[in-house]
């Protein structure tokens, strides 16, 4: 990215808190809409991946990340009255990377098929990650299941079909098609606001960035590390795990505490990225 097309920290500061309160708000919703069974398998509405996946496209691929990651860890877990320890450094770590690589890999917002494919590759990567850490955790022996008695092998497919449908009907519904709308309509629109460039070809990071040496060696590291905390989590290791002694009893009222704090920030955050947009162009009038 040329220097002068380069974010200033106000600029980055307002996508990160941008994608961590929207994507908090989103998350505090898909809490609230109730989960269907078949056996041990979950059908359920995932995410919706569209708002950080949009942010990361449109803006700054690794604070629209890192915020959207931070918003599910505040919004969802600490708002809540509870934390994972290690295990939450997983799942910041395996969404984060997947969010980033979808959002660099887009050089042209309006190309469709670009957004498509990023949007895809981003729930791929996640759940992918995810899947292989549940597996690896039966297997190597820190976590115990067998939705088939006697046959731990059967983790492979439980896991495999819920990967497929974490994919097909969150990936699909909530993160490729509502992406394939919004970033070619809002590209060149809503960046402005914000006093930035859209992303061009020129500005934006390429397909061979993501294929950079140093990028596939990070993504490797931060995805083994993923497993690692994943995995310490299950152990008597995970030392950072905690549970409020009201969070239990007061789950639906917490619940929607967090989802009217995100709210509010996403607001403010709207109001006064607008506010100052509308000052900006007063003074250029």
């Amino acid at each position: 990215m040329k220097k002068q097309d380069a974010l200033t920290q106000s600029q980055k500061m307002m996508v990160f808190i941008l994608a961590m309160s929207l994507y908090g708000l989103s998350n505090m919703i898909t809490e609230l809409v109730p989960s269907i069974y078949l056996g041990p398998v979950e059908f359920s509405i995932e995410y919706f991946a569209f708002i950080p996946l949009t942010i990361c496209i449109l803006f700054h691929p690794f604070y629209a990340a890192v915020g959207a990651s931070l918003g599910e860890v505040i919004f969802g877990e600490l708002m809540l009255g509870q934390f994972g320890g290690f295990g939450e450094l997983e799942k910041f770590i395996s969404f984060s990377l997947a969010m980033y690589i979808a959002g660099v890999m887009v050089t042209n917002p309006k190309n469709k098929l670009q957004v498509g494919i990023a949007a895809m590759s981003g729930v791929v990567i996640h759940q992918l990650i995810s899947m292989m850490v549940d597996i690896g955790k039966v297997w190597i022996g820190v976590d115990d299941f067998e939705a088939i008695a006697g046959l731990p092998e059967s983790v492979v497919i439980v896991e495999g079909f819920s990967f497929l449908n974490d994919v097909l009907f969150s990936g699909i519904l909530f993160a490729l098609l509502p992406t394939l709308y919004l970033v070619p309509r809002l590209y060149g629109k809503i960046e402005p606001l914000l006093g930035m460039k859209p992303r061009t070809q020129q500005n934006a990071h390429s397909i061979r960035g993501i294929l950079h040496p140093k990028l596939v060696i990070a993504s490797v590291i931060l995805a083994f590390s993923a497993f690692g905390f994943e995995f310490i989590s299950e152990t008597d290791l995970n030392i950072f795990e905690w549970e409020a002694p009201f969070a239990e009893d007061s789950e639906s009222m917490l619940t929607w505490i967090s989802l009217g704090i995100a709210g509010i920030i996403s607001a403010i955050v709207i109001y006064t990225i607008v506010s100052r947009s509308k000052k900006e162009r007063k003074k250029t009038a």
